[in-house]
């Protein structure tokens, strides 16, 4: 079966033949913004590999970009999304209430560690919209009207999870942008300036926070403070529990909410359901959750969760849409929850990680090119430097990496403010012998890249 099958390059080039007859007629059909780097056009994929339309058997560490926790083609969420639409495919939640958006939200407000003893949820279609409908929350439920966001940040394309996003390559010509959207640091510990560490470091990250006050909105017209508990495109920076604290204390002082963007960070994929479930460990929780990537295994779909004072502070009419929470998107929600569950997937994102980790210390105990090893979980980032004392990065390397991986048979990608860092986003139901085959096959790569 390909779900147990070993990454292999059958063809004597990549692409191979059929797959660059089709690479062709993407180019021709569709926009080259939207870009495609790998040599690779699927025609199925089980578990965590995919084999393309020559034959050739791929390893996906990438999956989808996070979508794919339970990895490619779940039989049994194939199972419940064709029992859903043996009976209907949609019915939209402004006009038909059907029972799958219900249990779904239900399930969400029951798990989500955010703030509050009733709970509510409502769906989108993708993480952007999700990030934008938080952002409407607590502008209603605050009456106020900017947020503040991190350097290393994002949280969409839209134009105003746009603003939101730190990497202006993602929004080059598409201004002029929302206002009230204020940027500080994010707490790269890794990048700290004059080396602080400790305490210290996270004073400082808090300083720069408390300078938007002062230099760009008065906390009392912030509505929320958006942040990822790790951040995914940033390059996989965890963000300190210390500096989460304080963040909260500062949050209820001014009456400021706390958004926690877990589209990528959760189902599973950093040891927990939602990262900040690490948060609610030490006594902290956000006001209002976003969800979406794995959510569904691949059908569009993402969550809004918060207590029920704030939803029900927003105006009728402002929220909504036809498409969210698809009847076959929470069928695979509600599937994919009792995967998580029955099959532990959270604890097996932690083994993963363990050996991940090791591997990873062990090559840098040989390559002074690994500067920084991060991550919670099976959310793991790999930061490629030039010089160790310098810390200048490395991306022309993770090219490199990147693309010898590929014409191996394993598929990983780059992330990170610089492009510097190699990011870890298996599917969680990956063997442990996909496992260790990827991993021999990256520090082929990296090593003959060098």
């Amino acid at each position: 079966m390909l779900r147990d099958s070993l990454p292999k390059i059958v063809t004597s080039q990549l692409p191979g033949p059929q797959a660059q007859a089709i690479i062709n007629r993407r180019a021709a059909a569709t926009p080259s913004a939207i870009r495609c780097s790998y040599p690779v056009v699927i025609s199925r994929g089980e578990g965590a590999m995919v084999e393309d339309v020559d034959g050739n058997r791929f390893l996906d560490w990438v999956g989808g970009v996070g979508v794919l926790n339970i990895g490619y083609s779940h039989p049994e969420v194939i199972a419940a999304v064709k029992d859903q639409a043996d009976n209907y495919f949609h019915a939209m939640g402004n006009i038909i209430t059907h029972e799958g958006y219900v249990a779904l939200a239900e399930q969400l407000s029951y798990r989500a560690p955010v703030r509050g003893t009733h709970k509510r949820a409502y769906f989108t279609n993708s993480g952007a919209e999700a990030d934008e409908n938080a952002v409407k929350l607590a502008k209603a439920y605050t009456g106020r009207p900017n947020i503040i966001v991190f350097t290393g940040a994002f949280h969409g394309r839209t134009l105003l999870t746009m603003s939101m996003t730190a990497k202006k390559a993602y929004a080059r010509g598409m201004g002029p942008f929302p206002d009230g959207v204020y940027r500080t640091e994010f707490p790269y510990l890794y990048r700290t300036p004059g080396e602080l560490t400790g305490q210290a470091a996270i004073d400082y990250y808090l300083e720069k926070l408390n300078q938007v006050f002062e230099h760009a909105s008065p906390p009392e017209y912030v509505a929320a403070i958006v942040v990822e508990p790790l951040q995914g495109e940033g390059g996989f920076i965890p963000a300190p529990l210390e500096w989460v604290k304080a963040v909260r204390q500062l949050c209820d002082r001014h009456g400021i909410l706390l958004i926690v963007d877990e589209v990528q960070t959760g189902f599973g994929r950093t040891g927990r359901l939602f990262a900040s479930q690490y948060w609610q460990e030490q006594g902290i929780q956000p006001d209002i959750l976003t969800a979406a990537k794995s959510i569904a295994a691949g059908i569009p779909l993402s969550a809004i969760v918060a207590r029920e004072e704030i939803m029900e502070a927003v105006p009728a009419g402002v929220i909504g849409g036809t498409f969210g929470g698809n009847a076959l998107a929470c069928a695979a929600g509600l599937k994919v929850l009792e995967l998580m569950d029955r099959d532990q997937l959270p604890q097996r994102a932690c083994e993963i990680g363990e050996i991940v980790n090791a591997r990873y210390r062990d090559w840098a105990e040989k390559l002074e090119v690994i500067g920084d090893i991060r991550g919670l979980g099976a959310m793991i980032g790999l930061e490629l430097v030039k010089d160790r004392a310098t810390k200048q990065p490395y991306p022309e390397l993770v090219e490199r990496v990147v693309n010898r991986a590929a014409n191996q048979g394993l598929i990983i990608e780059s992330a990170g403010i610089y492009g510097n860092v190699i990011r870890f986003l298996a599917p969680l139901v990956i063997t442990d012998a996909q496992l260790a085959a990827g991993l021999d096959i990256f520090e082929s790569a990296l090593t003959s890249s060098l």
